[in-house]
């Protein structure tokens, strides 16, 4: 589905991560400290009220997206292979969200005391078994159908995180998304979006999905600000359907975009105040509007001077 999971599930766990108050991203306790005294000895009393949180909300939300989003009543469970549709830009955005799901998950944990690696295998089962309901409800309606690489992207953005941490202890490849408004949802609003928000949310032509990261993680020699990303992105354009073929009846010319772009990693800055550390990290998710270099598949150069 990839709309509901971006807009819904990142919501979900900003507001889990704002009333977690012992959250600290960056923070690591020095020896001796009380903080290391907790990572010794976990405050389970924490961990499971964080759990049943998460699970009411999930619970919750879950339910309203059953009657909100399917329209039609849930019948026999069947498959259906959408690989080709939006040309992947969608397993992107499973992709991305499960990634996100698992990182932000695993940071409430920290102030648990839980030690790393439950907290990254706690946070990467988040990531991939949140969005797992989703394609299963997705499998019993009509309208859809269960989807292999939905669930695929799913593991992928979750064992993309895991993979990370276990390898470096900390994350230097960042998925991120931006969005702008395309001149296609007005051929049709009905899929595409009518109002700002849903058109930033449904219309895919106006979405870009980035991988980050600094040269400066990888070297020591510190030559390149570890805050300073080179980014790639990949979106598509002229898409009004699901199907390439739809899309070409309609009189459009699909196409895809390959782009590169700098960015900022937020949380490398040197940012002191816990709060703004927070934010930093939310907003970190997104990608930093910059010059854009841009080659589609019409066999086209841009130069995007500012791009969203």
């Amino acid at each position: 589905m990839g709309c509901p999971e971006i807009s819904g599930w990142l919501l979900v766990f900003i507001s889990l991560i704002f009333w977690n108050k012992g959250f600290s991203q960056t923070e690591k306790p020095d020896p001796g400290s009380d903080s290391l005294i907790s990572q010794v000895s976990p405050n389970y009393r924490k961990l499971h009220t964080i759990f049943a949180a998460q699970s009411a909300v999930y619970v919750g939300a879950l339910y309203g997206l059953s009657k909100s989003w399917y329209k039609n009543p849930l019948h026999d469970f069947h498959f259906k292979d959408d690989w080709n549709n939006w040309y992947q830009l969608d397993k992107a955005g499973h992709f991305y969200t499960a990634f996100h799901i698992s990182h932000l998950t695993s940071e409430i944990y920290r102030s648990t005391g839980i030690n790393r690696n439950q907290r990254i295998v706690y946070g990467a089962l988040s990531g991939f078994l949140f969005q797992t309901p989703i394609e299963i409800l997705d499998g019993f309606s009509s309208d859809y159908g269960f989807s292999v690489t939905d669930l695929a992207s799913n593991l992928a953005g979750a064992g993309f995180f895991a993979g990370q941490m276990l390898l470096w202890d900390e994350l230097r490849l960042l998925p991120k998304f931006s969005a702008h408004l395309s001149p296609y949802a007005r051929h049709r609003p009905e899929l595409l979006g009518r109002s700002f928000t849903e058109r930033l949310l449904k219309d895919y032509n106006g979405q870009t999905y980035w991988l980050s990261f600094s040269p400066g993680t990888f070297t020591q020699r510190g030559f390149w600000p570890s805050w300073l990303c080179v980014s790639g992105g990949y979106g598509i354009g002229g898409m009004v359907a699901a199907e390439t073929e739809k899309s070409v009846q309609l009189g459009h010319s699909p196409y895809k975009k390959y782009l590169i772009s700098l960015d900022i990693d937020l949380t490398r800055l040197p940012i002191r105040n816990r709060l703004l550390r927070q934010v930093a990290m939310l907003a970190n998710t997104l990608k930093v509007p910059a010059p854009t270099l841009e080659w589609n598949s019409r066999g086209e150069f841009r130069f995007h001077p500012l791009y969203f």
